[in-house]
C-alpha cells in the first residue's frame, strides 16, 4: 500500500497552488487538529503516517520535537494539542461553521485610543484583529460589517474604544478596498479544482490543509457585500464531504 501512495502522491501536481509538501509534523498536526477530541495514541498516529509513506521512526522522531516545542502533550502513550493549538483549532472550526446574524446595515468599528503600547501588545491586538476577521481601514481604526457573533478578547477592550456606525458611501465598495475578495475568491475556486483532481489520499490530505488555512482568511462578509459567484460556500461544503470521507479512511489505522 505505501508504495501505492507514494506514487500516486507524485502524480498529484499542485506545485502551481506553492503548496507545502507533506511532512511527519504536517501529517500529525493535521490529523490531531481534524480530530474530536484532538488527542491519540501514538500507534494510531504512527499508522497514519505510514499510509501517506512516513517511516514509523520518522513519526516518533516528529512525535518527541513536537512535545519538546511545546505543540504536544505527552501523557500514557497518546498525544494531544496544547492550548495554542486548541486555540486554533477551535478557530478552524468557526471558519468552517461561523456564526453569523442577520446583517442590518452596521459596522464594528474599533479605534486604538491606548497611550504608548509597547510592540508585544501592539502585536497581540493585530493578531486579535485578524483572529476577529477585523480590517484596518488605517493605521489604528479596524472595521467590519457587524454579521458575525464571537467574543472579543480582553486585548481589544484594553487598548481600543468601540463604536458601531455605517459608511455614508457604497458599502461593497468599502468591503473591497478592505479585502482582496477578488483574489480569495480565485484562490478559492483553484483550491476547489485541485480537490477535485487529488488522486490519492496525500494529495487530498495536502489540499485539505490548504483549504482549512484559506477558510481561515475568509472574511465571512454578508452576501449584499460579496461578488456575484463567491465561493466560500462550495468550499465548506467541498471540504466536509472531502472530511467524511478522509475519516472513513482513517478509522482503521486510528481504531484498529
Amino acid at each position: 500500500m505505501d508504495h501505492d501512495i507514494r506514487d500516486a502522491s507524485v502524480r498529484d501536481d499542485f506545485g502551481h497552488l506553492g503548496l507545502p509538501p507533506l511532512t511527519a509534523r504536517s501529517v500529525v498536526l493535521s490529523t490531531l487538529l481534524g480530530h474530536h477530541p484532538p488527542r491519540l495514541p501514538a500507534r494510531a498516529l504512527v499508522r497514519v503516517g505510514e499510509l501517506f509513506g512516513t517511516a514509523e521512526g520518522t513519526v516518533r522522531v516528529a512525535l518527541s520535537r513536537m512535545v519538546a516545542a511545546g505543540d504536544l502533550q505527552q501523557q500514557e502513550g497518546a498525544y494531544g494539542l496544547t492550548a495554542r493549538l486548541l486555540e486554533r483549532q477551535a478557530r478552524q472550526d468557526e471558519s468552517r461553521s461561523p456564526r453569523t446574524r442577520a446583517w442590518d446595515g452596521g459596522w464594528e468599528i474599533a479605534v486604538v485610543t491606548a497611550e504608548a503600547r509597547p510592540a508585544a501588545e501592539r502585536t497581540a491586538l493585530r493578531q486579535a484583529m485578524t483572529e476577529l476577521r477585523m480590517a484596518e481601514l488605517r493605521e489604528g481604526t479596524w472595521l467590519r460589517p457587524a454579521n458575525l457573533q464571537r467574543t472579543r478578547p480582553a486585548v481589544v477592550g484594553r487598548q481600543c474604544t468601540l463604536l458601531t456606525g455605517a459608511p455614508d458611501g457604497d458599502p461593497a465598495a468599502l468591503a473591497r478596498g478592505l479585502w482582496d475578495l477578488d483574489g480569495w475568491a480565485a484562490r478559492a475556486r483553484a483550491l476547489l479544482a485541485a480537490l477535485s483532481r487529488a488522486g490519492s489520499p496525500a494529495g487530498r490530505f495536502t489540499v485539505s490543509a490548504a483549504v482549512l488555512r484559506h477558510l481561515l482568511a475568509d472574511p465571512l462578509l454578508p452576501d449584499a457585500l460579496l461578488p456575484a459567484g463567491w465561493p466560500g460556500a462550495e468550499l465548506r461544503r467541498r471540504y466536509d464531504a472531502f472530511e467524511a470521507e478522509l475519516r472513513d479512511v482513517l478509522r482503521q489505522y486510528v481504531t484498529n
